[in-house]
């Protein structure tokens, strides 16, 4: 099989559709040994900010020297980011040769008469056996959706179980209230791991503390009131938390502070776990971390942005930066959302700041919301004299924007991490 081959394969498979539920992944990592049992994690849920606490972990413990897996979804720049050891993609060889190992196990338990997994667990199972070729010795992995039905909660090995800001998101399929939302994220905690948080909305917490005790896990908070900043722009910030002083954070956005804080509370717990770690090394990751799609700036003349903010919570984070570093500046938007979100109130809290709106169609046609209806949509929240357009494709809303701007505007892509990659590919071209 060749890559190409394993991306046709993989198109295939996910035109089935996705399902909640561990029994398919259960069975097909037993058809593949349950490479998974050898293998050490910290697993992160939450609703806004795991991709960045992700790439803050991974990165410090490369730099420590510990061979540290990465599996994050969904990607922004390309298919193969997906799954990384210290940072290096998977190359398109071993990708395609793992994709066959696991085609193969799949028909046997077809022939079985076993349920055929879905792409987001056939992925996984590639992601597992290539951390294990690897021999890597910890793997930051990114639940896909929710927490105690999504494909990552298969495994075992969890060192610490990490819960970024949750919210809600996905009604309906995760719960119907804060509560159940939490208490379905909550799933990923296993006996005796250590449980660590950021800063969450009470019935969140009491959720999580609940059930950290139910199954005796030591329970930690990321709280923010012990951090301080001292430096920041739209380039970064400079920041100290407890014992660390003056680490400089390169992602940019109010929203990063909760996240690098969690990420050095988990720092602060590793060593007790078997992780030891030195200050320099922290330091250092954390000013290597990079992660395109969280308020990234493609383009300085005029500035232009990129955020995957996909929901209410991530869209007041988004406001909330935007006003901080260019207070009374409007802006220049090109938005694409899915229709299963929030867009509504996503419109409602970035459309007052908004100069023009470019609305586009998201590359998953069966998810997208069309761009039409969302531009109606943008048009009911923007003052009256902002010009509201669907555009035919993402590279024209990219270089309409860019004809448009002068250099002392702002163009701001947002609304799903799903495009961005186009959008950084438009404006690399431009």
């Amino acid at each position: 099989m060749t890559y190409k081959e394993a991306r046709v394969y993989l198109d295939k498979v996910s035109k089935y559709g996705s399902v909640l539920g561990l029994d398919a992944i259960r069975e097909l990592l037993c058809e593949l040994g349950n490479p998974q049992e050898s293998l050490k994690f910290i697993h992160i849920a939450g609703t806004n900010g795991k991709g960045s606490v992700l790439a803050y972990t991974s990165t410090i413990l490369s730099e420590a020297g510990y061979r540290t897996g990465r599996y994050v979804s969904p990607t922004v720049v390309s298919y193969l980011e997906r799954i990384q050891v210290d940072e290096e993609w998977i190359p398109e060889d071993a990708f395609a040769r793992l994709t066959e190992i696991v085609q193969r196990a799949i028909v046997r338990m077809e022939a079985a008469g076993k349920p055929s997994p879905t792409v987001f667990e056939v992925e996984t199972a590639i992601a597992f056996l290539y951390f294990k070729e690897r021999n890597c010795d910890i793997i930051v992995l990114e639940c896909g959706l929710g927490g105690e039905l999504d494909a990552t909660n298969i495994i075992e090995n969890t060192v610490c179980a990490v819960f970024t800001s949750i919210s809600r998101d996905h009604l309906g399929i995760l719960g119907n209230t804060l509560e159940e939302i939490a208490q379905t994220k909550s799933g990923i905690i296993k006996p005796g791991c250590t449980v660590i948080t950021t800063m969450q909305q009470p019935e969140v917490m009491q959720v999580l503390e609940n059930q950290a005790k139910r199954l005796s896990c030591p329970f930690f908070v990321a709280d923010k009131q012990y951090s301080m900043i001292s430096h920041e722009d739209f380039t970064g910030q400079t920041i100290s938390y407890k014992d660390y002083e003056k680490f400089h954070c390169p992602l940019a956005g109010r929203y990063q502070l909760d996240n690098a804080v969690l990420a050095l509370e988990i720092m602060r717990r590793l060593p007790t776990l078997g992780y030891p770690l030195s200050q320099e090394a922290i330091r250092l990751g954390l000013e290597k971390t990079a992660w395109p799609g969280r308020f990234t700036c493609l383009m300085k003349k005029p500035l232009f942005f990129i955020d995957g903010a996909h929901n209410e919570d991530a869209a007041r984070r988004l406001r909330e930066s935007v006003e901080t570093y260019f207070p009374g500046k409007r802006l220049i938007y090109i938005m694409g959302v899915f229709q299963d979100k929030e867009y509504e109130k996503i419109a409602a809290i970035m459309a007052p700041l908004a100069k023009s709106v470019h609305t586009v169609n998201l590359p998953d046609e069966h998810r997208t919301l069309p761009a039409e209806e969302l531009a109606r949509v943008m048009q009911r929240h923007c003052p009256s004299d902002v010009i509201v357009q669907a555009e035919p494709s993402i590279q024209e809303a990219g270089r309409h924007a860019l004809s448009e701007a002068d250099n002392k505007d702002i163009i701001l892509s947002f609304g799903s991490l799903s495009y961005l990659g186009q959008i950084i590919e438009t404006v690399g071209k431009y």
